[in-house]
């Protein structure tokens, strides 16, 4: 019984961690980011075409801890932007693409490249302060 009571839980995890795959997906390419810049972002490999590939077709998202932060930390950076933003989509969509002094003149992007993990944090704090959060 305990492995029919478990595989539905996992069943519907997996429909989550596939619903969380297009939905970072689909932010990546409204922010149009490059192959490369997608898979940093996410951390995986420069040229893991095969799993944006297979994220894009809503296969799930992969479980570890690192891969679930990141994709939560990029969706609230999305909801930071549409805030503090709320009319004008396109400066929200480009700000991360965007040289910013707050970053040396670097884009968000490129701090998150150069920085990994740490820079993800670093540009979702950054935002969540000019909220006043």
């Amino acid at each position: 019984m305990g492995a029919k009571a478990i595989a539905p839980v996992e069943t519907a995890a997996s429909e989550d961690r596939g619903a969380l795959a297009r939905m970072v997906m689909k932010l990546l390419e409204h922010w149009k980011l490059s192959t490369e810049d997608q898979a940093a972002l996410l951390g995986l490999a420069a040229g893991n075409r095969a799993a944006l590939g297979r994220y894009r077709r809503g296969e799930a998202i992969g479980t570890s801890r690192d891969q679930l932060e990141r994709v939560g930390h990029l969706l609230g950076i999305h909801k930071d932007l549409r805030l503090l933003f709320p009319q004008n989509l396109d400066l929200a969509y480009r700000w991360m693409t965007t040289r910013n002094r707050a970053f040396d003149n670097r884009t968000p992007v490129e701090v998150v490249k150069d920085q990994g993990f740490a820079g993800l944090l670093i540009v979702r704090g950054y935002l969540d302060r000019a909220r006043g959060r």
